[in-house]
């Protein structure tokens, strides 16, 4: 049982997952910090805020008073999203490829999708297999080029 939990650790799935986790949090701390010095600010240049809740946004004239729609915290919460998204796939993924791309070169393993065939050549086959199971195959054979578009 240790040895399954020493294995699944060392696994590397794991270990990458903690320190995403942890810089996530610590970089989100900077990104809103970022947002609320300098984001916010630049919003509340546009929209004026609600005297009551100091939120800015648009504000629509209600039956009663003043209705504020707060979109500065939803602005502000989708540049947050977007910035922790692209210095974790720059920071992360994109090295993590890379590093994974030079250790399947170092093991020789080939690249699968070049041997793959074209959609063309499946239907091809397709098609010479139905002919074979029709038991077409006293008719005249077919060309194995696709066939071009008609103009």
């Amino acid at each position: 049982m240790i040895k399954g939990f020493k294995d699944f650790i060392m696994r590397g799935n794991v270990i990458d997952l903690a320190v995403a986790v942890v810089i996530g949090a610590a970089f989100s701390a900077v990104v809103t910090a970022i947002v609320a010095s300098i984001i916010t600010p630049l919003i509340s240049l546009f929209f004026k805020a609600d005297p009551k809740t100091g939120a800015f946004g648009i504000q629509v004239q209600g039956l009663y008073d003043v209705v504020t729609f707060p979109i500065g915290g939803l602005i502000s919460a989708i540049i947050s999203f977007f910035a922790v998204a692209l210095v974790v796939y720059l920071v992360f993924v994109v090295p993590m490829n890379k590093w994974k791309e030079r250790q399947a070169a170092k093991a020789g393993v080939v690249e699968e999708a070049a041997k793959l065939p074209t959609e063309a050549e499946l239907l091809i086959q397709i098609r010479d297999l139905l002919e074979q199971q029709r038991g077409a195959t006293a008719a005249p054979t077919r060309s194995t080029e696709p066939p071009s578009p008609s103009i």
